[in-house]
């Protein structure tokens, strides 16, 4: 090991100041992708309720490709919080660049995909012809920026296994900006730029994660952090590395894969209830997305710290680490219920669909709000399952859980066609389902004899 990997220390303690250091940067990290979310659907609202709920369906279908990166991204973060954890900072790189080789790959057949299959899954779900003509055309262009994603992605595992998450936000806070900019200017045509429409949402989104990925690049190269981590020393394929990457990957790629497929079949069930119940899915989509911001961030933040914890040897101090966790996420969520119950008016209003969508919108709300507690609870389990690095656990505990939601909805929506109030109850439905399992393994202590 290089003097250089001797002199850095990127192990963890379990303290709570430890937990916040790394958790709410990652919080504010994850919330901007979820303002471009918003800021687009806010801006498709002007065009109408028709545009504002195929900006659902169409945003779910280039999440199910999003979430193939953070399955990656998960896998390689737990790699590398592992080999922080063993001081081994010399085989972060090593990881770091097959991680790129291995995403870059599966960005490609996500383009491929889209290309050639898209349509036809569309056009056999979707009762609209125009709809579905509409939401390809978008697709064809969204696509483009699954590379870029995807590395970013990697750029994210890498900063959170080390332990670096503050630069996360430099990153994320360009994208943001710039989305917001080309969102009104490409879709309605401001400032000289063409007029574009729904399709300028796209390439805004496309835009805003080139110009994130490459401010991000330019930091940690200013920053010295390619050289401390051992970054880029070399391009040689590595299938010892490649092949564990993708090993711990894969049940995680598959897991979050399943997750999404689900959700955007239930919003093709929530198609067929009209456009009225489309557009108020997609803002809950929005809001749930948003608020669970802290959620996630926590959930990331148990996989990276069990993670080290385990490879420091200090197995005693892994559930007590989680249980800490756990109560600063409950904390956040409950007071992000509050908020929503106490003010739902405030923000339905403004998507700018009028008071008839924000009546229907309300009941939805109060419902999604409750699921946003159970989800804190649930992700912070399931994630230590992660650290722990039993991958496939995760994956068996996603397809319990498909089934259940995806049996639900369809009875719910499409048998017995009741309101979409009650199509929703299907996340307390699968959270439920995905706690379980995870907190009987990680008490079960079967994931002590684990080596990755």
């Amino acid at each position: 090991m290089s003097n250089l990997s001797q002199e850095i220390n990127l192990q963890v303690s379990t303290g709570h100041k430890q937990i916040l250091r790394i958790a709410l940067p990652i919080s504010l990290a994850i919330m901007v992708p979820q303002l471009n979310f918003i800021t687009n659907n806010i801006f498709l609202g002007g065009l109408g309720q028709e545009s504002l709920g195929l900006a659902g369906i169409t945003g779910v279908y280039y999440l199910i490709f999003a979430v193939v990166g953070h399955g990656l991204n998960n896998g390689l973060q737990a790699l590398i919080s592992r080999r922080a954890g063993e001081n081994r900072v010399n085989e972060i790189g090593k990881l770091f660049t097959q991680g790129i080789f291995i995403s870059l790959v599966f960005a490609v057949l996500g383009i491929l995909i889209t290309w050639f299959l898209a349509p036809i899954v569309l056009g056999w779900s979707l009762h609209d012809p125009a709809r579905v003509q509409k939401a390809v055309q978008f697709l064809n262009i969204r696509i483009l920026g699954l590379p870029f994603l995807y590395i970013y992605q990697m750029r994210n595992a890498l900063l959170v296994g080390t332990n670096q998450t503050n630069y996360l936000i430099i990153g994320t806070a360009t994208e943001a900006i710039v989305n917001v900019f080309f969102d009104y200017t490409l879709i309605y045509g401001k400032l000289g730029l063409p007029q574009l429409g729904f399709n300028g949402a796209a390439y805004a989104s496309i835009i805003s994660e080139v110009a994130g990925l490459l401010v991000l690049i330019l930091v940690l190269k200013l920053k010295g952090i390619n050289k401390q981590l051992h970054l880029f020393q070399s391009w040689d394929f590595e299938p010892k590395n490649s092949k564990l990457i993708v090993v711990q990957s894969a049940p995680l790629i598959a897991q979050h894969a399943i997750s999404i497929i689900s959700w955007e079949f239930f919003y093709i069930l929530i198609e067929h209830h009209g456009a009225r119940d489309l557009a108020v899915s997609n803002t809950m989509r929005n809001i749930f997305g948003f608020f669970g911001c802290f959620t996630w961030a926590f959930a990331a933040t148990t996989n990276t710290m069990v993670s080290n914890v385990i490879g420091q040897g200090k197995l005693d101090e892994v559930l007590p680490l989680i249980r800490k966790i756990m109560t600063w996420s409950v904390g956040f969520a409950i007071s992000v219920c509050l908020i929503l119950n106490l003010f739902p008016h405030a923000f339905l209003s403004i998507y700018g669909q009028g008071e008839d969508f924000i009546q229907a919108g309300i009941p939805v709300l109060r419902v999604v709000s409750f699921a946003l507690i159970l989800m804190s609870v649930s992700v912070v389990w399931m994630n230590a399952v992660t650290g722990t690095g039993n991958s496939s656990m995760n994956l068996a505990t996603e397809f319990v859980a498909i089934i259940l939601y995806c049996v639900y909805v369809y009875t719910i929506l499409e048998k017995m066609q009741l309101p979409i109030t009650w199509g929703w109850g299907s996340e307390i439905i699968y959270w439920t389902s995905i706690i379980i399992p995870s907190y009987w393994y990680v008490q079960s202590g079967k994931w002590k004899t684990l080596k990755i």
